[in-house]
């Protein structure tokens, strides 16, 4: 019976000293709702998707997840874009890729088409750019902070609409602290 105040007291211990690793921890959740009315020009099309990811700013990485449905064409590549709302950026980092849209990393995966979704994970040897804008190759750094300043955004490209048929804004709806981010 003395044995149990002891096992209860290891196991406080042990659930207290998890709670600065929780509180330290430089964790975002994501959720992003794309559509085609966030298009820039806009397109009237019914697809849809979500992006869901947890980014770890002490690991430099994103862990992700893309899926998307009702695309009116084949989708040839989806990516994370340097810009604000209403305006296109530069492509920091695929999501997926197709032999005709190749990553030049080669390290994202293959495209589902024409719905479908793809998982994986970013690190700093997945983004590319776009250093006219200021992010260099590798700066996973300088992504993530884009995404926290909501300049940045997910665009899913379509044989039918080349310049991307569905779209979603980071912003501060979709960014929230803690674990990974449920998905329908």
């Amino acid at each position: 019976m003395k044995s149990l105040p002891l096992a209860v007291a290891a196991v406080f211990a042990a659930v207290l000293s998890c709670v600065p690793c929780d509180a330290y921890a430089q964790r975002d959740r994501v959720l992003v709702e794309l559509n085609s009315f966030e298009e820039v020009p806009a397109v009237s099309s019914t697809a849809a998707g979500t992006f869901a990811a947890t980014i770890d700013s002490d690991a430099n990485s994103i862990t992700y997840e893309l899926a998307y449905s009702g695309l009116t064409g084949e989708v040839r590549q989806a990516h994370i874009h340097f810009g604000q709302r209403s305006v296109n950026g530069g492509i920091s980092v695929f999501l997926c890729q197709t032999t005709q849209n190749p990553d030049s990393t080669g390290r994202a995966p293959t495209c589902p088409s024409p719905s479908g979704r793809v998982t994986g994970v970013l690190t700093s040897a997945n983004i590319i750019g776009p250093g006219g804008q200021g992010i260099a190759a590798t700066e996973m750094g300088e992504l993530i902070d884009a995404i926290r300043a909501q300049v940045a955004y997910v665009n899913v490209h379509t044989t039918t609409y080349a310049g991307g048929e569905i779209r979603g804004q980071f912003d501060g709806r979709s960014l929230g602290r803690g674990g990974r981010p449920e998905i329908d």
